[in-house]
């Protein structure tokens, strides 16, 4: 009994050691991902330089490290690139991880953070802003956008769930269909609106596309805490996650309320995509394909795969907004367009080596 005991904590010491390696290891790369994207633009600055003007805003090294880069290439990477980067990597996060969420609550390997409708909402809102220009001479463009992109995501979601409410429950299958039915609908109502448009047009198809060419430090200080609280309190459920895998009825049997925590789960991640929404526009497939990509990694135990799914969305959206900056230049592409061109064929490559994409 006793070796038995002890082989059992050696097993759970190994497993602790590979996470705790894995997050390392991530995270290792998300920072280079950030140096990286931050170092390209029409001022080139070093990679290294890059790295070493982010990692001096930690308070914890920033006194250890060794500056030796001029005022104007840190005025440059603080003022004008660090604040996309950080967007980009708050949304990369707040779209993996509910992700992961959606997947799980809903059974289904192709939900995504938009299955309720989230993203039509938002892009109504957005364009409702760009088009007829609703509170742009009280807010100005940098507020009123990103602020009716997150109420019309918010009613969205009450919209949605207000539908498929059925009594004391809300039936999974009802929930997708009212998602698909909204999506629809205010999809349609942004066609009638860029139709009607005759300047704003473009800039609404640049919205819907997704992307970071608006980012401010204000946009980052309003998301920090929502998406890091939100995110912390779903690990918190990993747990409970865990059990809902293996079915309603067991789940049940090993004492989670179902209803109440797929209600939760269902507040918090979309309250976190209103919010990447909000600041980025649509992009897509990073929600679908990082939790799939960070399951061949780690395997599908929430308490690893919502933290690794957050590093690797992080890295992979820092790393395709500066494919889209680059690519082209002059010309920068919207950051959903890359995500898309990068995602579909991965995703298909996943469908034909038959991956096992299953919850």
């Amino acid at each position: 009994m006793r070796n038995k005991d002890v082989s059992i904590e050696v097993k759970y010491l190994k497993r602790f050691i590979r996470w705790i390696s894995t997050i390392f290891f991530l995270f290792i790369l998300l920072l280079f991902s950030m140096a990286l994207a931050s170092s390209v633009g029409p001022v080139q600055i070093h990679v290294e330089k890059a790295l070493g003007i982010i990692v001096s805003r930690i308070p914890v090294v920033s006194n250890v490290v060794n500056k030796y880069w001029t005022p104007m290439e840190e005025s440059v990477i603080l003022q004008l690139r660090l604040p996309r980067v950080i967007s980009a990597v708050y949304v990369g996060t707040a779209l993996s991880v509910a992700g992961v969420v959606f997947q799980c609550i809903f059974g289904n390997p192709m939900a995504d953070p938009y299955v309720l409708g989230i993203a039509s909402g938002a892009g109504f809102g957005a364009t409702l802003v760009i088009v007829t220009g609703v509170g742009l001479s009280a807010l100005g463009v940098f507020y009123a956008i990103p602020l009716m992109a997150f109420i019309f995501a918010m009613l969205t979601l009450l919209l949605v769930y207000s539908i498929a409410k059925s009594g004391s429950g809300t039936p999974i299958l009802r929930l997708l269909l009212a998602g698909i039915a909204v999506s629809s609908f205010f999809s349609s109502l942004i066609s009638v609106l860029i139709s009607m448009a005759e300047e704003g047009a473009h800039a609404a198809f640049n919205w819907l596309f997704g992307g970071f060419p608006m980012s401010r430090w204000e946009y980052i200080n309003v998301a920090t805490p929502i998406i890091l609280l939100s995110s912390a309190i779903i690990y918190i459920y990993a747990r409970e996650l865990n059990a809902l895998l293996l079915g309603d009825e067991e789940a049940i049997h090993l004492g989670v309320n179902v209803e109440k925590l797929r209600k939760r789960m269902l507040i918090l991640s979309s309250l976190i995509t209103a919010v990447a929404v909000s600041i980025s526009g649509i992009i897509g497939f990073v929600g679908l394909i990082v939790p799939h990509m960070t399951r061949i990694l780690v395997g599908s135990d929430h308490r690893i795969l919502i933290p690794s799914s957050a590093l690797v969305g992080a890295s992979l959206l820092v790393i395709c907004d500066a494919a889209a900056r680059t690519i082209l230049r002059p010309i920068a592409l919207p950051t959903g367009v890359v995500t898309a061109l990068l995602g579909a064929p991965f995703f298909i490559y996943l469908l034909r080596r038959g991956t096992k994409i299953a919850m």
